[in-house]
Formats: structure tokens, sequence, C-alpha cells
């Protein structure tokens, strides 16, 4: 069931648009930022709201990278792995974050202060290699920032 604040927010956001289904995205994404994921149940209600098939929402749900569907831990890793990210060394980058955090990409640490997901492209590619902690951009990372970058996260 959608809380009372996220279906307070869906429908600021009903208000900008000519139809309710436009919202879909930006609803799913205010149910993730309370819940931290978007589970079936979710997905089941938000489809009501917006009069859609859960078929439909979920097919929009799974094609957006940026919507999960699997529960995550405190703070979401997005690390790069585009063209201009892979050149400047993001599979160093990648292997010293699995190494510190002790998992691998898709996966989440024991403490589950951390998952690890890869993304297509953060929009970083002058500041290759770039990753995303939560809302907060990291550029120019190289494998000996790592620890002091994920110190900041508690």
């Amino acid at each position: 069931m959608l809380t009372a604040e996220e279906q307070k927010e869906i429908g600021e956001e009903l208000a900008h648009y000519p139809c309710k289904q436009a919202v879909c995205i930006d609803a799913m994404l205010i149910v993730q930022r309370h819940r931290g994921w978007v589970s079936d149940d979710a997905i089941r209600d938000i489809a009501e709201m917006l009069e859609m098939s859960t078929a439909d929402l979920d097919g929009v749900a799974t094609f957006y990278n940026l919507i999960r569907r699997k529960p995550v831990a405190r703070h979401v890793v997005l690390i790069c792995d585009s063209v201009s990210c892979w050149i400047m060394g993001c599979e160093r980058v990648r292997d010293q974050l699995c190494t510190r955090l002790g998992t691998t990409l898709g996966g989440s640490t024991a403490d589950g202060r951390f998952t690890l997901l890869p993304i297509v492209c953060l929009g970083a590619c002058d500041r290759a290699p770039a990753l995303m902690i939560d809302n907060n951009l990291h550029t120019n990372v190289d494998e000996h920032r790592i620890g002091g970058i994920l110190e900041a996260y508690k």
C-alpha cells in the first residue's frame, strides 16, 4: 500500500502532466526514494493509481535502469562502464571497489552499507572514470581515492 506521503507526492506530480500514465517514472522514483526500491506490491498500487496495467508499468520499470526492483543497501554505488570511463581505467576502479566492499557487481556488502551496480553512463565523460554514490557524483576517480570516498558514507 502506498503511504499517504507517497500518494501526496505522486498526486502533486499528476498536476504537471496531461495524462496519468505520463507520471509513471516519477511515481516509481518517489516510491524508491522513500523505500529504497520498488516492490511488486508498489508496482500494483502505482499502476492502480495511474490507471495502468501492472504489466505495462513493470515494463517501464525493467527498461529504465535507475528503477531498482530488488532491495538495496543504505548506499547505492553506481560505477560507470561507458567507453570513456573504460578507456580511463574504470576496470581498476571497479576491481578496487569489489575488493574493498567484498562483493561483486550487483551485490551488496554483508553489513548492508553498500550495493554496487554498473551503469552505462553518468554523463561525466570529460572527467572519467566516474561513479555515483546515492546522488553524489565522484569524478576523476582512481583506485587510490576509493577508500576516502567510501569513508564519507556511514
